[in-house]
């Protein structure tokens, strides 16, 4: 696609006129932003199943190589970043390497990526609240605790629609707000997770991390490099949500050089944190003991002088869920407004609050579409278009900066990923891997979504898009 000087930084198609995002955040904030949407409920899941089923001990290597594809991903995040300051993150470089038509394929595709995603965490919230209240002889009535299409089916799930609701209100709100909310709750999920490791120490057994690579069954990916191999593929999904903070770049001060920092740094301390966790999770408990264990980290803690570290994990995972709502809702709406300055959705998506200053009517849009879903949907298959629907970006934003480095080289870049074209190559690469390995019936899904989606754009999209590059050219 030939591109003009004008849409050498893209920040909008439609900035000029009506109230703007307030640029509030530094590169801390988009630390925590990063760091809030990754460390979540799959650290806390994913270490104790990968461990017992597939690599044993060696589950810390499998964090290491997860961070290491991640990692490329995250690099080629922080150049495209640091050329194009917009909040539309993968949308926007689509976009801007192969035109509307793409660009909406990849903005259908990142829907699965956040508002299924953020559908998938309130009900997981919503079932983790209520075992929490159960300790202290709370219940909260089943009609209300699952949709009317679950397996032991109720009404509504409320606690699920009622937490969407309130982060949405909060980031309509104002970012700068719900920033120190989610930096307050970010701090506190580093906190207990540092707790953690450092009074579990003590408690480690290293007799538990022999055989350190168990030998393999005979059935791939069951211990062995095989099994470090695909629990390196399962762990992956642990740290997907440091790319929420390419959507903040129309909020960041200085977007050229904070994007970078906030991908990177926030990519770093959660991979710090998930390899010491993994350790010390390992150390205390036998892998063998971790099959089938929905709380490997209430086991663990359970095992070390300290009875009271299991609850105070058990509270701050549950209060560490909202940071993940919290980032993943802000994400979205980010999304939605930047594919309305560029008219591929309705100029509404993009009205910004004259007061508030944050593009509320993307939040509310969000909203009732996400605490639809979690309010009436059984999310445990559609859960899994998540994990597809983020490879699959990150496979566009790779190929971006290969497509950018030989079509614009002389564009400005405050970042530059190194060693071009090998990192994006190795990206692809490994993200494509993961994509292979997933079952049939997820790509099955993935596809009928595109489908959808395209028939949306050729029935829709597409002539809006049209009437609105002909109603702003100059």
């Amino acid at each position: 696609m030939q591109t003009t000087d004008s849409e050498a930084l893209p920040e909008s198609a439609a900035t000029g006129a009506g109230p703007q995002l307030r640029r509030v955040l530094g590169p801390w904030n988009l630390i925590a932003l990063g760091v809030g949407s990754t460390l979540g409920a799959g650290l806390f899941s994913l270490t104790g199943l990968a461990a017992s089923e597939h690599a044993g001990p060696a589950v810390i290597l499998a964090f290491l190589f997860a961070a290491i594809g991640c990692g490329f991903a995250c690099l080629c995040y922080a150049e495209l970043a640091s050329m194009i300051p917009n909040s539309g993150s993968a949308y926007t470089y689509a976009r801007y390497i192969a035109g509307p038509t793409f660009a909406w394929i990849v903005g259908w595709d990142l829907v699965l990526e956040y508002s299924v995603s953020v559908s998938t965490v309130a009900v997981s919230w919503a079932g983790n609240c209520d075992a929490f209240l159960r300790g202290f002889g709370l219940h909260i009535p089943q009609s209300l605790m699952a949709s009317p299409f679950d397996k032991d089916p109720g009404w509504i799930n409320l606690p699920a629609v009622l937490i969407i609701v309130a982060c949405s209100i909060l980031l309509i709100r104002g970012v700068q707000g719900s920033a120190r909310v989610n930096a307050v709750v970010t701090y506190a999920k580093c906190a207990v997770v540092v707790l953690f490791i450092a009074l579990g120490i003590g408690s480690i057994d290293f007799a538990n991390y022999h055989p350190f690579i168990p030998p393999n069954t005979g059935e791939s990916g069951a211990f062995g490099w095989s099994g470090v191999a695909r629990a390196s593929g399962l762990i992956f999904f642990a740290y997907i949500g440091f790319d929420a903070v390419s959507t903040a770049a129309q909020e960041s001060r200085n977007p050229q050089r904070d994007m970078p920092i906030g991908l990177l740094g926030g990519l770093l301390v959660c991979t710090v944190l998930f390899v010491a966790f993994a350790a010390v999770l390992v150390g205390i408990v036998p892998y063998t003991q971790l099959k089938d264990d929905a709380a490997p980290i209430a086991t663990a803690a359970s095992m070390t002088p300290y009875p009271w570290l299991a609850w105070v994990v058990e509270a701050t995972i549950l209060i560490g869920f909202l940071a993940v709502i919290l980032v993943t809702l802000y994400g979205q709406s980010r999304i939605f407004r930047a594919m309305a300055e560029d008219g591929s959705l309705p100029s509404w998506f993009g009205a910004v609050h004259p007061r508030f200053r944050t593009p509320w009517r993307a939040d509310q849009a969000t909203m009732v579409f996400s605490a639809l879903m979690a309010g009436f949907t059984p999310l445990a298959e559609l859960g899994e278009l998540t994990s597809i629907g983020t490879l699959l970006a990150f496979v566009v934003v790779c190929v971006a900066v290969l497509v950018l480095r030989r079509t614009r080289p002389d564009m400005p870049r405050a970042f530059r990923t190194p060693l071009v074209p090998l990192v994006p190559i190795l990206g692809i690469l490994s993200c494509g891997a993961l994509m292979v390995s997933l079952d049939y019936l997820s790509w099955l899904r993935l596809v009928v979504w595109l489908i959808v989606g395209q028939a949306l754009w050729f029935f829709y999209g597409r002539h809006y898009a049209r009437s609105f590059a002909a109603s702003t050219a100059p």
